[in-house]
């Protein structure tokens, strides 16, 4: 019988990607030359034998369903069980979307036909390769109520996250929220597992005292009241919700250690497969340290940058440093340094586009410069 379900949560997620959400939700925002960021905590729960999961979505979630199809390329296109694309539940008079536990209760359905014991929470901005059955098991082994993933954090990690306490017995005894002040290197990565009946009791309590968010209402209100345990995971992760952070850690793919722990070392990374020819380099083409996607056709100069499919860099055109979604075309002479392109962008020759690291250039989707 397979234990867990999985629930990727995309309720209230901050959409902070500035440019690269503003048609999109986070969960879609393409990352690392072919995928979308949603592949990485899809993957993991596939991989973990889930064959049960629902995506709840909020908002901006066309291109999210787009992606995601049927559910064929992650093998969720099944009979019993599946993928579950469920839109968010407006409130009757305001049309407003609620919290998470608002939409799970409007869902419940959904989690009473699942024969799962165990569930899997989980946000879509993980970038990760990791196994919930081993999270499962020190779950079972802990008697634990709640447990959720974290990881040590850098100082430099750009992103948006929340901060933990946690014993040396894994015991967490604080959850602080993006603003709070706990000292520690200790930060979650928003994946909960805690058991179906737990799950659907924490939705009726908190709805019924006039609270609807699962981590705030339901787990950091009653720390206290509940065995909360904290999984260490050691390998690379990355939380891609800023702008600075989606920028670090799709330039650390350029590092072939971290990539090939991400995509080759334990699992494999699935996402929607597109047909497209392989990448033409002209004659005086120069690629060095980049990633390149099928359908580029590169004649000028790449170096530390990533391009998605379709591409096109022209004559006496310089890439650096920067990260080209699908389709763009790079006219002749340009130059372009610290950059991030969305989909579709026309650069017209003799233009020249510099950002910095820490605050890259960015063109939004169409534009024409």
């Amino acid at each position: 019988m397979k234990r867990m379900m999985g629930v990727i949560n995309l309720v209230n997620e901050p959409d902070d990607l500035e440019e690269l959400t503003y048609n999109r939700c986070v969960a879609s925002v393409p990352f690392g030359s072919r995928y979308r960021l949603i592949d990485f905590t899809l993957s993991n729960m596939v991989n973990s034998g889930i064959e049960n999961v629902a995506v709840f979505t909020q908002h901006k979630y066309r291109s999210l369903m787009d992606h995601l199809g049927s559910g064929k390329e992650w093998d969720l296109d099944r009979k019993r069980g599946g993928m579950f694309l469920l839109p968010a539940v407006l409130h009757e008079t305001t049309g407003m979307a609620r919290g998470d536990l608002f939409q799970f209760y409007s869902h419940r359905d959904y989690f009473y036909r699942g024969r799962e014991e165990y569930v899997v929470v989980s946000r879509s901005h993980m970038i990760c390769n990791i196994d919930f059955n081993e999270v499962l098991d020190y779950h079972i082994e802990r008697r634990a109520d709640v447990t959720v993933v974290y990881k040590k954090s850098d100082d430099d990690d750009f992103a948006k996250f929340r901060r933990m306490a946690v014993k040396e017995d894994g015991k967490v005894t604080v959850i602080e929220d993006h603003s709070g002040r706990l000292r520690t290197d200790n930060v979650s990565l928003e994946m909960y597992i805690m058991s179906k009946e737990l799950l659907l009791d924490m939705v009726e309590t908190c709805l019924a005292q006039g609270y609807d968010h699962l981590v705030r209402d339901g787990i950091m209100k009653n720390i206290d009241k509940l065995d909360v345990y904290g999984y260490l995971h050691e390998g690379y992760t990355g939380i891609v919700n800023t702008i600075q952070s989606y920028y670090k850690h799709s330039m650390q793919l350029l590092n072939p250690k971290i990539w090939r722990e991400l995509f080759f070392q334990k699992n494999l990374i699935y996402t929607k497969v597109k047909d497209e020819p392989p990448a033409r380099y002209a004659e005086n083409a120069h690629a060095r340290n980049s990633l390149i996607a099928n359908g580029c056709v590169i004649e000028g100069k790449v170096e530390n940058s990533i391009l998605f499919r379709g591409v096109k860099i022209r004559k006496g055109a310089y890439v650096k440093n920067s990260i080209i979604l699908q389709n763009c075309e790079i006219e002749e002479n340009v130059i372009i340094e610290n950059a991030i392109l969305d989909k579709d962008v026309f650069i017209s020759r003799g233009r020249v586009l510099t950002g910095d690291k820490q605050a890259p250039f960015i063109a939004s989707k169409t534009k024409v410069i």
